[in-house]
């Protein structure tokens, strides 16, 4: 270590100022159970966007945004030639969500570059704070569009097309609220790239663990299926001749538990999305379109689960008389984190005093995406009793300051202290 980074090697960042950041976001989309519905590209958005570009301003960042609405808050460095050590998460969030999913990796990375600035702390390489568009998926599925396109896994063509349940699309809503940028989508080197979360589950709090070190993402695949059968009246059709797509759509949630269980631990199964039609108290449901989540951190199990699911959806539908359409809406494999990166999560951790361990994420993040044109790696926090997407969602701050501390010395070790 060189003797300017070893002068700064146990450098902190404010937790007062990033816990009281972490709240003032939390006001913007507020609900009354104490989490927060800031669903993206909404006027919530665009007011949690507008702060965040004033916070980076000031922390004397310049900020720019591409095509598909991704912010980039920029601090130069001595060579600003090099590829920036990119940090960030996502400012959106579910339709009941918390306060710190992903936006504990925006405010966090805006808590480095503010603690460097205080510091006056100058890098090798420029630090970016990225913000990126529909992290969440709530609203314009698939979820991680916008690293996706960044990582050349979709077009912009087909991200514009997303649309939402009220018809409206991604790339009107983007214009609409004025963040649809100039600057290119992706195509640009990065030269490292970490993403602080909470961990969305229960291993770290239950262990007693300041840190989880990101080792693997779990791979995911993504269904949308639509049972038919035939609407009729409830009172006067007999049982023997019903075609009741909402009994088939029942045996195909029963389905994806058996097969969610059947690979059980690490694999996990959801139906998450369940719309009869016409959803009247006495007309036997003729439709149900339904969702399904697949989730495993082996692709060859993910697989298997993927040819259980359109085997049985295929024999449910055949002894009741439904047709069916399953379609697979996204995929991503299994992703492996760049192990320089990992190495110096861990070694920050250590370095730090924070008790650690590694992890694989259960949940699909931006820097899944972002692994695959850039050494990449995560940093977990524990949240309370494992919960998110929930308005219960819930950290302690001292929780906040030592995963935004390991992200400051991570950065550092990739960016490289001058002065």
């Amino acid at each position: 270590m060189s003797g300017v980074a070893a002068e700064f090697g146990n450098v902190r960042i404010d937790g007062a100022r990033l816990w009281d950041s972490l709240m003032e976001m939390a006001q913007i989309g507020a609900t009354p159970k104490g989490g927060c519905k800031r669903l993206t590209l909404t006027d919530l958005d665009k007011q949690g966007r507008e702060l965040f570009t004033r916070w980076c301003e000031e922390a004397g960042c310049t900020v720019s945004v591409d095509r598909m609405g991704n912010m980039f808050a920029r601090r130069p460095g001595v060579d600003d030639s090099l590829p920036p050590v990119m940090l960030g998460s996502h400012l959106d969030t579910q339709p009941t969500g918390g306060k710190f999913d992903g936006v504990l990796g925006v405010l966090g990375a805006l808590e480095v570059v503010r603690t460097l600035k205080d510091l006056n702390i100058r890098t090798k390489h420029p630090i970016e704070v990225a913000n990126w568009t529909n992290e969440e998926g709530s609203r314009f599925a698939p979820a991680m569009v916008s690293s996706g396109v960044f990582a050349g896994e979709y077009t912009e063509e087909f991200a514009y097309s997303r649309v939402d349940a009220e018809g409206k699309t991604l790339g009107d809503e983007l214009r609409r609220i004025g963040f649809q940028g100039d600057l290119p989508v992706g195509g640009r080197p990065i030269h490292a790239f970490f993403e602080l979360h909470i961990e969305q589950g229960p291993i770290l709090e239950d262990e007693n663990l300041d840190i989880g070190v990101v080792t693997h993402g779990q791979g995911q695949r993504w269904y949308e299926i639509t049972l038919t059968g035939f609407e009729s009246h409830a009172g006067s059709t007999p049982m023997p001749v019903r075609k009741d797509a909402l009994l088939g759509a029942a045996r195909v949630v029963e389905l994806v538990n058996r097969i969610g269980l059947a690979n059980a631990p690490n694999a996990v199964a959801t139906v998450g999305m369940l719309n009869p039609y016409p959803n009247s108290r006495n007309v036997i449901p003729g439709q149900v379109w339904m969702t399904i989540d697949f989730r495993c951190p082996d692709d060859a199990v993910l697989a298997g689960m993927d040819k259980a699911l359109h085997e049985g959806v295929a024999a449910i539908c055949a002894a009741i008389g439904l047709e069916q359409e399953t379609k697979q809406i996204f995929y991503y494999p299994p992703v492996a984190f760049e192990e320089s990166c990992v190495k110096a999560v861990r070694d920050a951790a250590a370095k730090l005093g924070y008790t650690h361990r590694n992890i694989v994420s259960g949940a699909g993040h931006d820097a899944c995406y972002i692994a695959r044109v850039a050494p990449t790696a995560m940093i977990f926090t524990p949240c309370v009793d494992g919960i998110s997407h929930n308005e219960t969602e819930d950290i302690k701050p001292e929780w906040a300051t030592a995963g935004a501390n390991v992200l400051l010395q991570a950065a550092l070790s990739k960016a490289e202290i001058v002065s």
